[in-house]
């Protein structure tokens, strides 16, 4: 892949997907309804990102916990199974608990130990993004935790992206963006962000005008230091 031009001089990440596999919640699901785990999972997923754009479209904001629940409570309807309060509470617990990717650790270590700032940028609530990086003890790897909730709209809009300027003091093609999620990919590179998406499972990139780099894990992001 082409190198990074040496203008960059922060990466900031998505969160969901990205940094952390939503998918942990497979097992927490499995529990509570044995062998539909990932079938709740990968619906309750797909619902929950709908929720954010249809919210955001409808100009009717609401917080990330809560279009996460209201994802579940649709993918449980859905695939009819029965949802008391007690199962709803510890499954969307679960998602405050998601578990990063086995090469998270050492890549965040690798751009701290050269001294490029780095942030996430999510459509999680400050709560859940803090929740979650902490839990993993990935909290000191980031000198921002950018939430929503600063602009109460949801990615891919671009006053969510701005956010990471404003936050950073540096112009947009001066900011690395990852993402796993093409949309978000797509939204990053449309606003200006020099951007690298990560594809882990060789899946086609959406047909949105946008031409990222293209990586398959965030051990080939590249090696620099910041300008």
């Amino acid at each position: 892949m082409p190198p990074i031009p040496p203008a960059i001089r922060a990466v900031v990440f998505d969160l969901y997907g990205t940094l952390y596999d939503v998918h942990s919640v497979a097992g927490a699901c499995d529990s509570r309804y044995a062998g539909r785990g990932m079938d709740i999972s990968t619906l309750w997923r797909q619902k929950q990102l709908e929720y954010t754009w249809l919210r955001s479209l409808m100009g009717q904001y609401i917080p990330f916990e809560q279009a996460t629940r209201d994802a579940l409570v649709y993918t449980c309807r859905h695939l009819g199974l029965d949802l008391d309060q007690a199962a709803c509470d510890a499954l969307c617990d679960a998602y405050l608990k998601l578990s990063p990717y086995p090469e998270v650790p050492g890549a965040l270590g690798r751009l701290n130990a050269l001294g490029v700032p780095l942030a996430i940028l999510s459509n999680g609530s400050v709560f859940s993004i803090g929740e979650v990086v902490r839990a993993s003890g990935l909290a000191s790897s980031f000198s921002h935790l950018l939430s929503v909730e600063a602009v109460r709209v949801f990615k891919p809009d671009f006053r969510v992206y701005q956010l990471a300027c404003d936050t950073l003091r540096l112009p947009a093609a001066e900011i690395l963006f990852v993402s796993s999620n093409a949309w978000d990919a797509a939204g990053a590179w449309h606003f200006g962000f020099q951007v690298c998406w990560l594809n882990r499972d060789a899946r086609t990139f959406d047909e949105l005008g946008a031409a990222p780099r293209v990586i398959r894990s965030l051990d080939e992001l590249p090696v620099f230091a910041p300008a």
